[in-house]
């Protein structure tokens, strides 16, 4: 790897000329770490920088979830559908299947919006409230539904859309 951590430090040295998809790919290897099991998000910013980090660059929509434990703590983040330019189908049983066998207390969805746009859709509105419906029934709230754009995340809790 080009990149080498500095011992017991958060500094990394590059021991050899590096590209901008070698940057990315350490950006996202960095925001895989963060959002590791065990890290509380106490506000939907808390998890922008990295969710963007990880999901920003993709050249198709990609749906994920934040899998959380009663205490918002990350149990696990998972990418769970993969889509087109601009649209995923997204299947509420399957998000409500892994949040079981996760044991989660809580989830904060998220997806990427590949124009760069992070305004939610009304497509996004309405599934937004699909799974809030079908995740309620097991009683694991969705805290939030982040959208992912090229530049800026947007909340829609923030948004009142939930």
């Amino acid at each position: 790897m080009k990149f080498k951590r500095v011992r017991n430090t958060s500094e990394y040295t590059i021991s050899s000329p590096v590209t901008e998809n070698d940057i990315f790919s350490m950006a996202r290897l960095l925001a895989k770490k963060r959002l590791a099991e065990g890290k509380a998000i106490n506000c939907p910013s808390d998890s922008y920088v990295y969710l963007q980090a990880l999901m920003g660059k993709y050249e198709r929509e990609v749906f994920g979830s934040l899998f959380l434990d009663t205490q918002h703590r990350i149990i696990k983040f998972e990418e769970l559908f993969h889509g087109s330019l601009n649209a995923t189908n997204i299947h509420p049983r399957e998000v409500v299947k892994r949040a079981l066998v996760l044991n989660a207390g809580a989830v904060i969805l998220v997806h990427n919006h590949p124009s760069g746009d992070p305004e939610p859709s009304e497509a996004d509105k309405k599934i937004t409230v699909q799974l809030r419906d079908a995740l309620n029934l097991i009683d694991v709230p969705v805290l939030d539904h982040i959208v992912v754009g090229a530049k800026e995340c947007v909340s829609m809790t923030e948004r009142r859309l939930i």
